[in-house]
């Protein structure tokens, strides 16, 4: 059968009023998609039970076929290891009999083969709301029931990614063969996941159709994988897409919001002649933070404004506006963006009032019809401003002034300056901030895609609510461009919308599931608070990551020997491993004749007295021999200061910044280093830490305040590194398979 084929399917169902297709018809569109089912024939009644099954193998199973009923053994329709034909004709007598199938519209018996025993699995599909078709796989039975066993990923997925899938569930050795039972062919399984989530299968190519897709069971022996029963639920109507704005193919994602981020021309909307708007403060910011550009307040009749020449609109400036600053009343909007006649390229509208209220989202459609006529690509509303230390723009005040390399989006403007200036004390520094609130026009994905073209960021933090377009993000992290990494902090967990949920599978998909697919499907990783999202980001800023060779191995070095013990057990609960080093360290570290206290199996505990060798220079030579002969992937220090105190007049914490950069520089590309700067809480080391913090970054060392959170921001870079590593393979077979 063609695609039409398939759409005809679908188009008779919707003729007889269902909502689902008939178990029939559901496993006959699988077969279109090479699917195997049992081999089955449908009869009216009964009587016709007898000849009609003579064709088939027994034993048999009987279903009833009704739109009325969607969970057949529920009502008991469903019979099961019927020997023969007459057994089946009985069947059908008894179950028509039950008061639920009786009182239920009956069309007909689906009369099958019964697919001999194996393990069962279940593979779903669904259509989740922000990124679109998704797949599941699950051990059948109680696996499924009772511990929810299950993995999900967007599609489409590739053969590899349907085997990760396999491996991922919690009892993936059972389809190995346990206590007797043999193996299952996982090949067949992993086929069977791709004719039904693959780029060709059956939730991509009927997406707009289909909204769940329940396959329960699918029996897996060792010789093959039979669906034994199907489930395809229909969409209320046929999908349509609303058209997005019309962005020439050409013209790159860095071009497009060059003018956000390098400005030549700012225009300010809102600013008072009385010096009491946020527009007024605006502009005085930028001011302060030298701004070199030309700044154009608009006021309908003032002749100057904070000192600059004011102009009655923005169709009316001397130059073209790069950036326009909205802060007027939400009604005046809509208008204030018409007369801009296709002079401004970019206007980020700080009012609220618009999609965020009810009353307010039929005044956001028409805001964005009118940018969209005029060429004009809207920020927000209901943002705060955006910040660009390479432009000279910003909205906080006291905001760094030198160009980082961590980009950010976000969709909350207050918690934009959180981090902005919390990350500013941790030594955090930014290529970029947005604040785009309703996202009505510009979405994340597009933001995320000129960090990705950005020579100037290295990594992206996204503080997202609402993705918008989750499809369009996943396939841009999909893609060849996704070559950094992003950190996701998501607010409104809780609030996600998703169709309700009539199959199994929609069940078992909780409101994480499509955010945790696409961990492990893209480069990108969840935090859950704002201090796991700026110390994730402080490390990748400092941290160059290698794909090739994910961090694993941990060498844990600091003063504190109960310290290092907490620390070796966190590390481990992130999946990073604090081994004893073998012989060729550890022989060496021992000859060393380091004071009594020391230890130097992994972790390496150094009291204060250790540490104060040599001024500090002994921690030099420990490095040496770790980097040359137990070579970690990374090696986490951790100071008490507290310890520090009062024990002699050198302090060997300077020199241990020297030693550290030296140590760098020495052993190119062996393995990351961390710093966790740990203090009583006393203002006086609370001071000095922040000193050391400084000192520590200018040597490219990320610093923590405690090992926890040292161990998680590496966990963050580990799993980013397997990830980028992981997509390259992907992009590299993808070539290979055009070519």
């Amino acid at each position: 059968m063609t695609a039409v084929g398939r759409k005809d399917i679908i188009a008779r169902a919707r003729r007889e009023g269902r909502g689902a297709l008939d178990e029939a018809a559901a496993k006959a569109l699988l077969a279109e998609y090479g699917i195997h089912a049992p081999r089955s024939v449908v009869v009216a009644n009964a009587a016709e039970a007898v000849a009609s099954a003579d064709a088939l193998r027994p034993p048999f199973v009987v279903k009833v076929i009704s739109p009325d009923i969607l969970h057949k053994s529920d009502v008991g329709g469903v019979a099961l290891n019927l020997a023969d034909a007459p057994a089946a004709a009985r069947a059908i007598e008894a179950m028509a009999g039950a008061p639920q199938i009786a009182a239920a519209r009956v069309e007909g018996w689906l009369i099958e083969e019964m697919v001999p025993r194996g393990w069962e699995v279940v593979v779903g599909g669904l259509k989740d709301a922000q990124f679109g078709p998704m797949i599941m796989v699950g051990l059948g039975g109680i696996f499924v029931e009772l511990l929810e066993d299950v993995a999900f990923r967007i599609c489409p997925v590739t053969r590899d990614e349907a085997f990760d899938m396999l491996f991922s569930l919690k009892g993936a050795r059972l389809l190995d063969g346990v206590r007797g039972q043999p193996a299952v062919d996982k090949a067949a399984l992993a086929d069977l996941v791709v004719r039904v989530g693959g780029q060709d299968g059956l939730l991509m190519t009927l997406a707009d159709d289909v909204v769940e897709v329940d396959l329960n069971p699918v029996i897996v022996t060792k010789a093959g994988a039979v669906a034994a029963d199907a489930r395809i639920v229909l969409a209320k109507e046929t999908a349509t897409r609303e058209p997005g704005p019309p962005i020439a193919p050409e013209v790159s994602a860095l071009e497009r919001f060059r003018p956000l981020f390098e400005p030549e021309t700012v225009a300010v909307l809102g600013a008072s002649t009385r010096d009491v708007a946020i527009a007024n403060t605006f502009i005085r910011r930028l001011k302060a933070f030298g701004y070199a550009g030309e700044i154009y307040p608009i006021h309908p009749s003032a002749k100057e404004v904070e000192g600059f020449t004011a102009y009655a609109n923005l169709g009316s400036t001397p130059r073209p506006v790069d950036y326009a600053y909205v802060a007027i009343g939400a009604e005046r909007i809509p208008a204030a963006v018409a007369e801009t006649r296709g002079r401004c390229r970019i206007a980020q509208i700080i009012s609220s009032g618009f999609g965020e209220v009810t009353e307010g989202k039929e005044l956001e459609q028409e805001l964005v019809r009118s940018a969209r006529a005029n060429g004009v690509r809207i920020l927000g509303p209901n943002c705060l401003g955006t910040y660009s230390p390479r432009g000279g723009l910003t909205f906080p005040e006291g905001a760094p002034k030198d160009v980082g390399t961590i980009g950010i989006v976000s969709q909350s403007g207050g918690l934009s300056t959180d981090i902005i200036k919390r990350g500013q004390w941790r030594g955090l520094r930014l290529s970029g901030l947005v604040t785009i609130g309703n996202s009505a026009d510009v979405t994340p994905r597009d933001l995320v895609e000129y960090y990705l073209e950005d020579a100037k960021t290295a990594a992206v933090g996204l503080y997202v609510e609402d993705i918008k377009d989750g499809r369009a993000f996943f396939e841009l992290m999909r893609s060849a461009k996704a070559s950094k990494p992003v950190v996701i902090l998501r607010g409104g967990r809780t609030q996600q919308g998703r169709l309700a949920a009539v199959s199994h599978t929609g069940a078992l998909a909780g409101e994480d599931a499509a955010w945790n697919a696409l961990t492990a499907q893209v480069p990108v990783v969840l935090v859950e608070t704002v201090d796991e999202f700026l110390d994730a980001l402080l490390a990748l800023q400092c941290l160059a990551l290698r794909p090739d060779k994910p961090t694993r191995n941990v060498a844990l070095f600091g003063n504190g020997g109960g310290s290092s013990v907490i620390g070796t057990d966190i590390f481990a609960s992130y999946g990073l491993d604090v081994s004893a080093f073998g012989p060729p360290a550890r022989e060496r570290l021992e000859a060393m004749a380091l004071p009594p206290g020391t230890s130097v199996a992994n972790p390496i505990d150094t009291p204060v007295r250790t540490l104060q060798e040599k001024d500090g220079w002994v921690a030099g030579e420990i490095l040496d021999i770790v980097y040359e002969h137990a070579r970690p992937d990374a090696v986490a220090m951790h100071l008490n200061l507290a310890a520090f105190v009062g024990r002699g007049k050198v302090d060997p914490i300077d020199n241990l910044f020297k030693v550290i950069e030296q140590t760098q520089a020495k052993w190119p590309g062996v393995a990351h280093f961390l710093l966790a700067l740990r203090s009583d809480g006393s203002p006086d080391l609370d001071d000095r830490k922040r000193s050391y913090r400084e000192k520590a970054i200018a040597v490219g060392v990320p610093g923590f305040d405690e090992i926890p959170q040292m161990a998680k921001a590496l966990s963050v870079v580990s799993r980013l590194e397997r990830a980028l590593g992981a997509q390259r393979r992907r992009l590299a077979a993808r070539s290979e398979a055009v070519t």
